[in-house]
């Protein structure tokens, strides 16, 4: 598959995009060190997916509309789906789906989603747009989904690495069952001290971390005194972090929306965290990954 990747390279980093799914396989800066997973299948083989029409699962992967069922699968299809690429040039490229009779036979509307990439010095800018072309509101929930490397490359160890959010998170957070991948009501005490979260695998041996209501619009990566990562996410309110103990990634995933609330099973327009896009309209996400050597 590698060599179907499309690469952009900047003054300061090189990203590859597979247009299967517009997904970021990798990350490096001038020297070849990589800040994305190593895709390990014995874990998980993903590398950044992108979330669309939905962030999570719903009740039973049914889209409950109007009266009538769809079955959507976790986090929704455009991760499987084939992009074309619309612009490629130098330190940017631009990538596009639109609806199918695939895609509306599982989400009954049409779309048209962009995934921007563009690499500014020891930046990357990623910004996905959703624009509605329907007569009728649009509803849906998008998130992305890295995999960045855990230890960064730099030589700290995995245990010295953290995340610094931008603002105090007192909040509790939320799980999902293992079961039925649906949002759990009750929640736990924050991990985090002094806008501070330590890394460790136990943390995710109940699946992932949950911050359906997030203060911070950006946060930092990685170990005191070695590489770090800002990541700037101004556009989502939510955030889950998650890997499979053992593996050698953490995902940091700014969301619009989160999975169903255990027991929803009301329509989609309803659903708990949903977005809804007026017709004609345009909504743009954006993630930015500043790589701070050591």
């Amino acid at each position: 598959m590698s060599e179907d990747l499309v690469t952009i390279t900047g003054d300061g980093l090189t990203a590859r995009i597979n247009p299967l799914g517009a997904e970021l396989w990798s990350l490096t800066d001038s020297s070849g060190a990589e800040y994305m997973t190593d895709a390990d299948p014995a874990f998980w083989s993903g590398h950044a997916p992108l979330l669309f029409p939905i962030v999570g699962s719903l009740s039973g992967d049914v889209l409950r509309l109007d009266g009538r069922e769809y079955q959507l699968p976790r986090h929704g299809f455009a991760r499987r789906s084939m992009f074309s690429p619309v612009h490629v040039e130098g330190n940017e490229a631009r990538f596009r789906l639109t609806d199918s009779p695939e895609t509306r036979a599982l989400y009954p509307f049409g779309f048209v989603l962009e995934v921007s990439f563009r690499i500014e010095g020891v930046t990357l800018h990623i910004a996905t747009s959703v624009f509605n072309p329907n007569a009728d509101p649009l509803p849906l929930s998008f998130g992305y989904h890295p995999a960045f490397a855990w230890p960064l490359p730099g030589g700290a160890d995995k245990a010295a690495h953290k995340l610094v959010f931008e603002a105090d998170e007192p909040q509790p957070v939320r799980r999902v069952s293992r079961e039925t991948g649906l949002l759990l009501a009750q929640g736990e005490p924050t991990p985090i001290t002094a806008r501070e979260l330590p890394l460790t695998e136990d943390l995710f041996r109940a699946d992932a971390l949950i911050w359906d209501d997030l203060k911070s619009r950006s946060l930092r990566y990685g170990a005191a005194d070695s590489t770090q990562l800002e990541i700037a996410f101004p556009d989502t309110p939510s955030l889950g972090v998650w890997q499979v103990p053992g593996a050698r990634y953490i995902c940091i995933e700014p969301w619009a929306g989160h999975a169903d609330p255990e027991h929803f099973t009301g329509d989609f327009h309803e659903k708990p965290g949903i977005v809804l896009l007026e017709s004609g309209q345009t909504r743009s996400f954006r993630m930015d990954v500043t790589v701070q050597p050591r």
